[in-house]
């Protein structure tokens, strides 16, 4: 058995002419070749994929300015570039086979925030929400609303002129764009605001390119003004590109931008933008209203958009019921309560906002007795979500339908080519009725949701692009679509940009097409920037792309085999939608992306890494099935990877070393699976592809170390003071760094077990030892499940944990648990692993008929028993382990008076994003007694587990325990001590700060002791 290596491809010389030049020239950001960057952005939230020959970051304006120049050296008239914000685009209005410009790594910096003007100025690659975070001291927020703004880069907000909830009260980007920096062919930095006709004349005199520009812009406005204003629609989002309806406005006379807004980079690089921001509504509600038919929702919207709302959001039953599945559902179910008698098949939610209460309870009682008195609709009933906080989790929903849409079961899934049409508002249910007419005559279901006030609605149909008969379906129906919306006064691209869908825009714009290709003309006269897209110059024997003709995500994927497919399905179904590049440095998702700003270590590049190296080991020969099914004897092996691994040493290239980096700097944490709308489980296929991987190549010792930790530790436990001293040696630390690649190993806890078993009388949970109980007995009783690093490292915790039981009258028992498997798990040993596996569940099956709790105290070891366990076929059955919290949900009494002093929780990554109800349970738990727990946002903190030990990622475990868990634990506050659940995050606190932070545990037994001795 064998995996197939892969070569490095080689790419054009003119392409590595260029970026040797660009080095020479000074350009001082990266240039990346590597096939695994190249891959990852190949796709977008798209069906297209294109493989870019190389990607570029620019550190400043300096480099794109320098990029642009030698872009415009003759030699190099046969580059094109593309710049890429976000990455989340559904036209492929990034994508290249070219060089990506990638703004988003370095130049994502908030200039300047002028609070008393309601302006700020930022860099391309700043997210939309980390603007609003900056905002929101000052009471300000940049308006255009979008289900992306955790991850849309303003850039890419810009260059798509992007709009969504709210557009028809606070417009699209372009409203709020007050000045541009763009960089044109030849590094030219243009700055563009509007301006007077005295300022238009200077701007056309000039001899250059920005005075083409002018000229050009001014010639079109000039003389094809009627013929403007006969082919841009009035509809609140004409996305069109090129907006030459508002180059030229009685209030501003002239301004550019408008042009440059929704440009999609084809003009010139946008670098820099100053933004008219808003203050914040003080006062939100939000009416979410059900309805038994979907049609239903859309014909009372057209209604309730008389009465003037900010926005009216629709989503469909098929939206809903994913939601339902999603961990985002425990947050809003109060808002969508189940029908006895119908099925909610649609809903609205209607924003209403004032700078009042008053007002805003006026604007919500005449809302209210419209619906109690208008029976023009069937409605199921309506609820209020009141304030910003309540409005923003129904929101949040809202805004994974797009993501959610993706997690569909079956091959078919939401295809995103049709779907951000824009007719008048007034036409929609009309529209919308002939749309799902023209999609149910080729048996397709499809899922809707969108913003009817605007009268846009994203319809996705689902297709399975792996069957070429199905990919064939794209045309016909784009064909159709577009015709229908021209129809209906509107178009086929009204929301999210055109990219691959340009071949339209002749059709549409007819004889006004022309004076768009005389803008590309000026701006970009050899069709460099993004080709393709919008319009091709003037006289060139160029063409716009053909969404049939470019290649598809499909069309890579059917050549990896069903069965391995199907296998292999978390990294398959990966949509890009992006969710994981979320900025949020508090948000538990993703942090090894959030430390590198490398889209290679985040979730959807290493699906997308998967997918290519399962797709070229089949090209090469290679059955993966057959690979993975076979576990040849370490010895038996070793001579191979002996072989190959001196290959890598001397440089020979494979692929598979590249998919290799970027799964190691996973942290296997768990919370792409819990909060990736379609469920990507990155973890899993690390586990997976380690064990390949090494199958060909040696471990490091370093490995075995790990993986052997929870069979190693009860005999060095035998010699803790030994090793305690040995570990604390500076000679036996260098030489763990050196030789192993291990850094700051734990020390043995000297708490002496033996002391808490005998006075709580502890027993081992034998058959044996169970057998002799009554029922009466079996309910008063708890079995531990021990894990390794709390029983040994935290010996304190673990033994509070069994007084806390006893207290509360329980007889405790300790499971023979010797091994959970996880080390061996996130290491890829996977016969190791379900070996153990297959032992410690017999053992828990055996335990199960005595109907006796099972409770584990570490989380990230607690949920292996519930989700990779789940994943081995023929495990033994068993009942479920739970979590300490949970247990505690129906064992720990209440009070009626305590001291109600205050805590703050930072609960752990995996178990707050697998269990979403887990930190609210632990805060009842706390009002029981008394106590006051508040939710302190965190992200990761760096360690998760054994990573932050690693040599190699000991600078990433610093940096992202500085994005996020650093400054609370920086400021602390003595009327509110910090607690945390997870071992991993109190071990790399107690490395990073010396604090020692307790667990919710050991507050509550204090608690209990302290009502026990009163």
């Amino acid at each position: 058995m064998h995996i197939a290596r892969l070569h490095s491809t080689t790419l054009p010389a003119l392409t590595l002419e260029f970026l040797q030049e660009l080095q020479e020239t000074g350009f001082s950001g990266e240039i990346s070749t590597d096939y695994a960057t190249r891959n990852v952005l190949a796709t977008d939230n798209s069906i297209y994929q294109r493989f870019p020959q190389a990607a570029v970051f620019p550190l400043h304006e300096k480099d794109v300015q320098v990029l642009t120049r030698v872009l415009s050296l003759n030699a190099y008239q046969g580059i094109v570039i593309s710049a890429r914000g976000g990455g989340t685009g559904t036209n492929g209005q990034s994508l290249t086979h070219g060089i990506v410009v990638d703004l988003s790594r370095h130049m994502n910096q908030i200039l300047e925030i002028n609070p008393t003007q309601a302006w700020v100025r930022v860099q391309a690659g700043v997210v939309k929400d980390q603007l609003n975070a900056a905002l929101r001291p000052y009471g300000l927020f940049f308006a255009p609303e979008l289900s992306t703004s955790n991850r849309a880069t303003i850039g890419g907000m810009i260059n798509t002129d992007a709009s969504g909830q709210g557009s028809c009260t606070y417009g699209k980007t372009r409203d709020h764009v007050l000045e541009l920096d763009t960089v044109l062919l030849g590094g030219q930095q243009i700055h563009s605001h509007a301006i007077d006709a005295q300022q238009l004349s200077h701007y056309c005199a000039q001899d250059d390119r920005e005075g083409e520009v002018y000229r050009c812009a001014e010639h079109i406005i000039t003389t094809q003004a009627e013929l403007i204003a006969a082919k841009f629609p009035k509809l609140n989002r004409c996305l069109t590109g090129y907006d030459l309806a508002h180059l030229s406005t009685p209030e501003e006379h002239f301004n550019l931008n408008s042009v440059l807004c929704g440009s999609e980079g084809s003009l010139g690089i946008i670098v820099q933008a100053k933004l008219r921001v808003l203050p914040i509504p003080t006062y939100q509600t939000l009416i979410n209203i059900r309805y038994a038919s979907f049609m239903d929702a859309l014909r009372d919207a057209r209604a309730l958009m008389a009465m003037k709302p900010l926005s009216i959001e629709t989503v469909d039953s098929k939206v809903l019921l994913l939601a339902m599945q999603d961990m985002v559902w425990d947050s809003v179910a109060q808002y969508f309560p189940k029908d006895e008698q119908h099925d909610t098949l649609g809903i609205n939610l209607i924003e209403l906002s004032a700078n009042t209460q008053t007002d805003l309870d006026e604007q919500v009682q005449r809302f209210l007795r419209h619906l109690q008195l208008d029976q023009s609709v069937v409605r199921l009933g309506h609820t209020l979500a009141q304030g910003r906080e309540a409005v923003n989790r129904v929101y949040a929903m809202r805004k994974r339908a797009v993501g959610l849409l993706g997690n569909v079961q079956g091959e078919a899934r939401p295809q995103p080519f049709v779907e951000d049409t824009a007719v008048p508002p007034e036409n929609l249910p009309e529209f919308i009725a002939e749309f799902r007419a023209l999609l149910d005559s080729y048996g397709l279901q499809y899922g809707m949701f969108g913003h009817v006030d605007a009268g846009v609605l994203h319809v996705r149909p689902l297709l399975d692009m792996k069957q070429a008969e199905q990919a064939a379906l794209v045309r016909p129906i784009s064909d159709q679509v577009a015709a229908l919306t021209l129809r209906y006064g509107g178009l086929l691209w009204g929301e999210h940009g055109k990219g691959v869908r340009s071949e339209y825009a002749p059709t549409f714009f007819g004889e006004l097409y022309p004076s768009l290709q005389q803008l590309k003309s000026a701006f970009d006269p050899h069709n460099q920037f993004n080709p393709g897209k919008i319009a091709t110059p003037l006289g060139s024997k160029d063409q716009l792309l053909k969404l049939d003709e470019v290649p598809l995500r499909g069309e890579y994927d059917r050549q990896i085999p069903l069965p391995v497919w199907e296998s292999y399905g978390a990294a398959m179904h990966c949509n890009g939608n992006g969710a994981c590049y979320n900025y949020d440095p508090d948000d538990a998702m993703c942090p090894s992306w959030k430390a590198s700003r490398d889209r290679v270590q985040s979730p959807k590049g290493r699906a997308s890494l998967m997918r290519e190296w399962l797709r070229l080991q089949h090209q090469a020969g290679i059955d993966i099935q057959a690979v993975s099914q076979h576990n040849p004897s370490w010895l038996t092996g070793l001579p191979t990877r002996i072989k190959n691994s001196k290959g890598a040493r001397q440089g020979e290239p494979d692929f598979s070393h590249q998919v290799y980096q970027a799964m190691a700097s996973c942290l296997a944490c768990k919370s792409c699976a819990g909060q990736c709308p379609v469920k990507v489980n990155i973890p899993d296929l690390r586990a997976r592809f380690l064990h390949l991987y090494h199958q060909r190549y040696l471990r490091p010792l370093r490995d075995y170390m790990v993986a052997s930790v929870e069979l190693s530790l009860p005999y060095l436990a035998r010699v803790s003071g030994l090793y305690n001293r040995l570990l604390q040696t500076v000679w036996l630390q260098k030489q763990l760094s050196a030789k192993l690649g291990l850094v700051d190993s734990p020390l043995f806890s000297r708490f002496k077990l033996k002391d808490t078993l005998k006075r709580w009388h502890v027993l081992p949970a034998s058959p044996a030892q169970l057998q002799k109980l009554s029922p009466e007995q079996c309910q008063r009783s708890v079995v531990l499940i021990p894990d390794p690093f709390t029983q040994h490292f935290e010996t304190p915790l673990f033994a509070a944990l069994i007084e806390l039981c006893a207290r509360l009258g329980y007889q405790v028992y300790i499971a023979p648990i010797k091994s959970n498997g996880k080390p061996l798990h996130v290491q890829g040993f996977l016969p190791a692993f379900e070996r153990a596996a297959r032992r410690t569940a017999q053992t828990l099956h055996d335990l199960a008929r005595f109907n006796i709790p099972l409770v584990g105290l570490d989380p990230a070891m607690t949920l292996v028993y519930r989700q990779e366990y789940k994943q081995l076929p023929n495990l033994p059955s068993f009942p479920l382990v739970h979590l300490p919290q949970e247990w505690l949900a129906s064992s720990l009494p209440s009070i009626e008076s305590g001291s109600r002093q205050t805590y703050r929780l930072l609960a752990h990554c995996t178990e707050k994003t697998q269990v979403t109800t887990s930190s609210k349970q632990w805060q009842e738990l706390f009002e029981r007694r008394h106590l006051q727990l508040n939710i302190q946002a965190t992200g990761c903190c760096g360690m998760s587990g054994t990573y932050g030990h690693e040599a190699r990622n000991l600078e990433s475990s610093k940096t992202i325990f500085n994005l996020s868990w650093a400054e609370p634990l920086s400021q602390p506050n003595s009327e509110q001590e910090m607690l945390a659940t997870g071992y991993s995050c109190r071990s790399q606190v107690q490395r990073m700060t010396q604090q020692r932070l307790r667990h919710p545990i050991e507050i509550l037994l204090a608690n209990i002791r302290q009502q026990g001795s009163k």
